[in-house]
């Protein structure tokens, strides 16, 4: 199995560009295409010739460098089917149970909506591999903005599905604000308290916080903690649903 390099690099305000390169296919995706000068530099800066973007959902934000990307390149865009309408420049649609190869890695597609209706995720088993987009922050979630809460929360019970050791690539570096919000709501986690000290140090030393792993998400991330007797009890919601025990922490979240 030929290896995939991942290359994260900073954009716009606090979004994330990531290239993932297969050297022996000749390829390069870029995930998402927040800006075209940025994913630009940074392929300059790897030397690697981009083939293709792999767009999670129609935010401008992760679609601004669709268009001059592709009129300088030729690359490939490939996003949600059901956003066809609303990402410059698509030129296919995918959705949830297909799979496409990327070099010699396959790519599952998993449909991840409440961040935006159409959002989906791109899963590489092989290599223990997501790009979640907007769906999963570090300690956090979108908000729910073309969706439920019980929409959102059947999408990230999907990612939780994932094997633990997967890495996650998330759109955005919110995560020292997502934990201190999360020791908020609980603030008896001690694993939570350990890893926002630790991203707190990233951040000062002008490091990312990403990627993130689903096993640290599972013990930190209180969006995903539905099931924490802390949580429920502070929420008063002992015996509710998960997806309204998660609805009832976006709202807290939303509100700051």
């Amino acid at each position: 199995m030929a290896k995939l390099e991942i290359h994260q690099f900073p954009c716009l305000a606090d979004n994330y560009g990531v290239l993932l390169h297969d050297a022996d296919a000749g390829l390069t995706a870029s995930i998402d295409a927040p800006d075209a000068d940025a994913v630009h530099r940074a392929l300059s800066e790897k030397g690697w010739t981009l083939t293709h973007i792999l767009t999670t959902h129609h935010h401008a934000d992760h679609t601004g460098g669709n268009e001059a990307l592709k009129a300088s390149t030729g690359c490939t865009i490939i996003g949600p089917m059901a956003e066809a309408e609303r990402i410059p420049a698509m030129d296919r649609g995918v959705g949830e149970g297909e799979s496409f190869q990327f070099g010699s890695a396959q790519v599952h597609v998993l449909d991840t909506p409440g961040h935006t209706a159409g959002h989906i995720a791109y899963w590489i088993p092989a290599h223990a591999t997501a790009f979640v987009g907007d769906t999963l922050f570090a300690m956090g979630c979108g908000r729910v903005l073309e969706g439920n809460y019980q929409t959102m929360w059947a999408s990230l019970a999907k990612l939780v599905r994932l094997p633990a050791a997967t890495r996650l690539y998330c759109g955005h570096e919110y995560t020292v604000a997502n934990g201190q919000f999360g020791l908020r709501v609980e603030p008896g986690n001690t694993a939570l308290k350990a890893r926002l000290d630790e991203v707190e140090a990233l951040r000062a030393a002008g490091k990312p916080t990403l990627p993130t792993r689903l096993d640290r998400e599972l013990e930190t991330n209180v969006f995903l903690r539905t099931r924490s007797p802390e949580i429920r009890r502070r929420l008063g919601l002992a015996t509710a649903e998960d997806w309204q025990v998660f609805g009832a922490v976006r709202d807290l979240k939303n509100k700051g």
